[in-house]
């Protein structure tokens, strides 16, 4: 048991689309929350992603929701697509994953920039996923009529890409189970950055990171390729109530071996946390949003702050 116990309640917890990432990340997370605090977890969908759960946070729909750090800070800063300023609060991290392009393996596309012209999967309408060709597109100086964008989301995505209907798919960070199908049902290949590219992004955008991904990564990767992450977080408004952020936090960093074992989007999550020892607590207020108080005394009790 992690020693935080509480009353049984009802946490409500969003994701992404079933089967994405998120949605495969809330659930492993949902399990262990259940098992050792008896709190039941609602674990629900959304097709926005970052943006639906900021959103429903603000409306008290949902306790807690998973983003892309990057979302964060405009949902707290009320900068578009948000209307206004919504009172959000860091919980924790949950991953930093890289994001791709794939193309059938026969396809001539090699790198990002041969999508010019092309028909790119690039997820639904309004999407976080979708905000991030906005801002890689925009570094690389590629606009959206440079390209026909196809808003569908992911399974449906990889279909079209199996189909001949679009030339290349925008993933999500994989392990996700939508991708791990693509890739079990066709040959596929990821899109490498030209040279200067990845660097230009990296360099021009705050919340991005290099990752690596390596050799047999899933079927279709034969060499290291060298991608974009972003650091996903979970986060909470304001209102929530300390204690259901404290036991969720709780459980995590009790867990976080096992959670690694149950599904491959947790491996290394445990260095996410550990600026904490020498940031404090501005290591992990990704956009300025600060940490929830609940999620500070699980860190406290947990040794990561003083």
């Amino acid at each position: 048991m992690t020693g935080s116990e509480t009353t049984s309640k009802f946490i409500r917890l969003g994701t992404s689309e079933t089967g994405g990432t998120f949605w495969s990340q809330g659930t492993t997370i949902a399990t262990l929350v259940e098992r050792e605090t008896g709190n039941a977890v609602k674990v629900l969908d959304a097709g926005q992603a970052s943006i639906e759960n900021a959103r429903r946070l603000d409306e008290g729909l949902i306790d807690l929701g998973f983003m892309a750090s990057n979302w964060i800070g405009r949902a707290y800063r009320g900068e578009a697509p948000f209307a206004h300023e919504i009172a959000m609060r860091n919980v924790a991290p949950a991953n930093s994953g890289a994001m791709f392009f794939i193309v059938r393996d026969e396809s001539p596309l090699r790198h990002v920039r041969d999508m010019i012209g092309k028909r790119v999967a690039i997820g639904p309408s309004g999407s976080g996923m979708v905000q991030h060709i906005h801002t890689i597109f925009g570094v690389l100086g590629i606009s959206f009529d440079d390209f026909t964008p196809v808003y569908l989301p992911f399974e449906e995505g990889g279909k079209a890409l199996e189909a001949g209907e679009v030339d290349a798919q925008w993933q999500c960070p994989y392990p996700n189970q939508v991708m791990a199908d693509i890739a079990a049902r066709m040959d596929v290949r990821m899109l490498d950055y030209a040279t200067g590219d990845l660097a230009a992004v990296l360099d021009q955008v705050d919340f991005y990171r290099p990752a690596t991904v390596p050799a047999g990564f899933f079927r279709g990767v034969d060499a290291e390729s060298d991608q974009l992450a972003v650091v996903n977080i979970i986060a909470a408004h304001e209102s929530t109530d300390a204690e259901t952020v404290r036991v969720f936090v709780e459980t995590i960093l009790a867990s976080l071996d096992e959670m690694a074992e149950m599904n491959a989007l947790f491996g290394g999550l445990g260095d996410l946390f550990e600026p904490l020892r020498t940031q404090g607590a501005a290591a992990l207020a990704f956009g300025g949003a600060p940490l929830h108080p609940g999620a500070i005394d699980a860190y406290k009790n947990a040794g990561y702050l003083s």
